[in-house]
């Protein structure tokens, strides 16, 4: 049916109602909690009462908040490094390896992405109690990289699959070993989907709350938890400012993987060009 016909027209027309109809449905309660951070009242509300800042300031000035984001960056910066790796590493062994079972081996990876949260909480819980992790950063740390390397296997593999192997021939036929060849040749290629598998990375580890409510204790509580612990023990609009900051955040999380898949994009485009 040619979009040049009324029938067409009517058809694309229907299309996007429906599309952005499923925008706002996805969109208006992100988009609900905003205003509400900027509130000059003490109740999640509307219509609001006045405009003020009172509660970022809130936010910023209390011990109760600040620690939580220390916290949650300090985990979120380990868990990235490692998952980082740990995933680059992954993807490129399933990319260059051949063997039957591969598929298992990847399934097995991506698991903790399928796997409901609490599963692999209560899971780690039983496993780090023999040997002292519960409570701890490394545990927490830990935790997070098991949950946030699947997205990088993901990513980077998508990234690996437009990659030409006969660059790592070359590089081979001219003396290069696999080390050098990785670092000079595939590294540099990858390195935008390494680099956006390492902000999902980020994050899963900064939105992550399940394993904290099972494995964080009081002085390892992340922002996430506290928000949790906030809306059980002392409602607060500091919480819609948290949250506007997370959303901020994820907005410029995602802008930043949107920019490294144009530069992607681009760098293949100019490789194929050559």
């Amino acid at each position: 049916m040619s979009a040049r016909t009324p029938a067409g027209r009517l058809g694309r027309a229907a299309l996007w109602a429906v599309t952005l109809a499923v925008l706002l449905f996805l969109v208006a309660p992100i988009a609900a909690i905003v205003p509400l951070s900027f509130s000059a009242g003490s109740f999640l509300h509307y219509p609001l009462p006045g405009l003020s800042l009172r509660w970022y300031r809130e936010f910023f000035e209390s011990a109760f908040w600040f620690d939580s984001v220390i916290n949650s960056l300090i985990i979120g910066a380990g868990a990235t490094a490692l998952a980082t790796t740990l995933g680059t590493l992954a993807a490129l062994g399933l990319w260059l390896a051949r063997f039957p079972g591969r598929g298992l081996v990847l399934a097995v990876l991506i698991a903790p992405m399928v796997v409901p949260s609490v599963v692999v909480a209560v899971g780690l819980l039983f496993a780090y109690a023999p040997v002292g992790l519960a409570n701890t950063y490394a545990g927490m740390i830990l935790a997070h990289t098991a949950l946030a390397s699947p997205f990088v296997v993901v990513t980077v593999s998508a990234t690996l699959a437009g990659f030409d192997r006969t660059l790592l021939r070359a590089a081979a036929a001219s003396g290069a070993g696999p080390a050098r060849a990785f670092r000079r040749i595939v590294l540099p290629l990858i390195a935008p989907g390494v680099t956006a598998g390492g902000l999902f990375a980020f994050a899963i580890s900064l939105d992550e709350v399940v394993v904290a409510l099972f494995l964080a204790g009081p002085g390892q509580r992340t922002l996430p938890r506290q928000m949790f612990a906030g809306l059980n023990e002392h409602l607060s609009l500091a919480i819609a400012a948290a949250a506007t900051l997370l959303i901020a955040l994820s907005i410029l999380l995602m802008a930043t993987v949107w920019w490294l898949r144009s530069r992607s994009d681009r760098l293949a485009g100019a490789a194929d060009r050559v």
